[in-house]
């Protein structure tokens, strides 16, 4: 016997949102082809300049890539997902932490996802359910200028 289920896609994202979304989801897409270590490179030139993303506006960029793309919405959608909401809270000038790694109890389940003010964004586990191996977070803003 099989459990029926279906895909949650969060309603009332504006018209706006959603068009951005769709900007960044083929980008994303490109990306998520990449190995981890040039993903890791061109998420770090990307990333600067941007401020921080609170998690009110990770949760909106993430809900906003859902609504749009049904790969995304979806359990296997993973990788593609956390990229494409980092890279529509780039666009509004900030930036989550995105991570991946897998998760610390059987059976080993790899993830990606976007983190903003310490907590996963969207994630309907504990907070300490994934042990990151891989995250590129916001540019530090009180680092000293290079010489």
């Amino acid at each position: 016997m099989t459990t029926p289920s279906a895909l949650v896609r969060p309603g009332g994202v504006p018209f706006t949102r959603r068009l951005a979304a769709r900007l960044v989801l083929l980008p994303a897409i490109v990306l998520s082809l990449l190995s981890p270590r040039r993903i890791r490179v061109v998420l770090g030139v990307i990333r600067r300049g941007a401020a921080p993303a609170t998690a009110a506006q990770a949760k909106k960029a993430r809900d906003a890539v859902c609504t749009v793309s049904l790969l995304c919405a979806g359990p296997k959608g993973c990788l593609p997902r956390s990229l494409a909401a980092a890279l529509l809270c780039r666009l509004t000038g900030s930036w989550p932490t995105w991570c991946t790694g897998a998760s610390v109890v059987p059976p080993f389940n790899a993830h990606a996802w976007i983190e903003a003010e310490g907590r996963p964004i969207g994630e309907d586990v504990p907070d300490d359910y994934f042990a990151r191996l891989l995250a590129v977070g916001p540019p530090d803003t009180n680092r000293p200028p290079r010489p």
